[in-house]
């Protein structure tokens, strides 16, 4: 028996397997099950194969309440067969119509969600080390020609993808070859009546857009499929590119203004998702791209979702800077110079270190400290008008004043966290410590704060 581990190498024997199981050997696998050909041919290759690879299978069930009756009939289907072949089924019922009604959206977005949400219990439970679907090689082609027509970009390309315990085993085989493989092996399977409405375009794209392209070209389904992998191999580079161009301060990300095109959209993009992972839109990366040729200071307010703080785009100097603006002070905490932990205003460590650690490095660029200098009553905190430094090495000013001096814009100087008492500042953490806590002949106890 041969794998069908890419779309040229397909055969159709009467005993094939669909794909090798030896890469999931040992694993506990869960098979999402519709009670379709396709899901039931993924679990019956999975069943052949679940004994000699060590394989712990098991089968997931979502019944959606779309299709009344016709629902109920897939969920007993795939009851019955799971018992007929020793497979443990675990259901989940949920009222997706009414779903929309009280939240609205979409009903076919709605129903992945809660495939999507059923397969992450799964595993995050520990029920599986991973869920397997039964997408396969057309589905990724008719992916890519419904995102191609509605418009999308390399990144849109990808189509359908591993992650996150997401498996997808017959991704190299086409729909010729997963019914082959159930008439070979007289699998029973059930029918979604909708399947054969062309009023829902993915089916139209099935029945009859994929089917003009095989006429033009036989190969046009493994042709597609390979685009697709070339896409996702061309956006994961390319994305790599754009975040190790985008530079993180505290909990900011900075995107340099100069970066070609394709680079700062995808950096800004990555940005934005962080926050509104569908609430964004082309406009808003258009008013990011407007800042490029901006003013310092110039800013755009970005969508967010389920937060009470602002997103703000604002242009500094050589970047686009994307920050929270959370309009709150941040506590007061008592500094004890000794080894810890601090996670407010900023994470930042407090670390005892041997006299040789500091050997060519010097203290000033780790921000070394005689950890017994402190007076009592030091608090972390961040900024306030009236803070006064004695810089190392360098004569006293205004906190204000020096974070000028550095180029440290005033916005990003009220997040700094300080070791500070009173309006006296004794360190700005990642940034200078005063010349009073400085390293001496003398010191005992040696701290790097960072």
């Amino acid at each position: 028996m041969k794998p069908c581990n890419s779309v040229k190498n397909m055969i159709y024997l009467s005993q094939m397997e669909l794909f090798s199981a030896e890469k999931y050997r040992g694993k506990r696998i869960c098979v999402a099950l519709s009670g379709g050909v396709d899901s039931v041919c993924l679990l019956h290759a999975f069943k052949e194969q679940a004994q000699p690879c060590g394989i712990a299978l098991s089968a997931l069930h979502i019944e959606h309440g779309i299709r009344g009756e016709e629902s109920v009939r897939d969920m007993q289907f795939c009851g019955t067969l799971c018992r007929q072949w020793g497979i443990p089924l675990k259901i989940e019922r949920v009222d997706v119509p009414a779903l929309v009604r009280e939240q609205g959206g979409n009903v076919e977005n709605v129903a992945r969600s809660v495939r999507h949400g059923a397969f992450y219990s799964v595993l995050e439970n520990g029920e599986a080390d991973l869920v397997a679907t039964a997408h396969h090689a057309n589905d990724v082609a008719e992916t890519v020609l419904f995102r191609l027509a509605r418009g999308t970009g390399v990144s849109g390309m990808k189509a359908i993808t591993e992650y996150g315990g997401i498996v997808r085993p017959l991704l190299g085989c086409t729909r010729a070859a997963i019914e082959a493989y159930a008439r070979a092996n007289d699998l029973p399977h059930v029918e979604d009546s909708t399947n054969g409405d062309e009023n829902y375009t993915r089916n139209y794209i099935r029945h009859t857009v994929l089917p003009a392209f095989e006429k033009i070209h036989g190969n046009a389904v493994e042709h597609l499929v390979e685009f697709a992998a070339l896409a996702a191999e061309e956006d994961g580079f390319l994305q790599q590119l754009a975040e190790d161009a985008t530079v993180r301060v505290l909990d900011e990300e900075w995107v340099p203004v100069d970066l070609p095109d394709v680079l700062f959209n995808r950096a800004c993009l990555s940005c934005m998702r962080q926050t509104a992972q569908y609430g964004y839109t082309r406009a808003n990366l258009g008013e990011i791209a407007k800042l490029r040729t901006a003013q310092s200071g110039k800013r755009v307010m970005l969508p967010v979702s389920d937060v009470p703080w602002q997103r703000i785009a604002i242009r500094e100097g050589k970047y686009i800077v994307f920050y929270w603006d959370f309009q709150e002070e941040a506590p007061e905490i008592p500094f004890a110079p000794q080894e810890g932990l601090y996670t407010k205003p900023a994470v930042f460590s407090v670390r005892e270190i041997a006299a040789c650690d500091l050997e060519g490095s010097g203290s000033k660029r780790v921000l070394a400290v005689d950890l017994d200098a402190f007076p009592e009553g030091c608090v972390v905190r961040t900024r306030r008008e009236g803070d006064v430094i004695t810089p190392y090495h360098a004569p006293r000013k205004t906190l204000k004043k020096f974070l000028t001096d550095r180029k440290i814009s005033a916005r990003l100087g009220r997040k700094l966290p300080l070791i500070a008492k009173g309006s006296e500042v004794y360190v700005v953490v990642g940034v200078e410590i005063a010349d009073s806590v400085q390293v001496t002949e003398q010191t005992k106890r040696r701290g790097v704060i960072s």
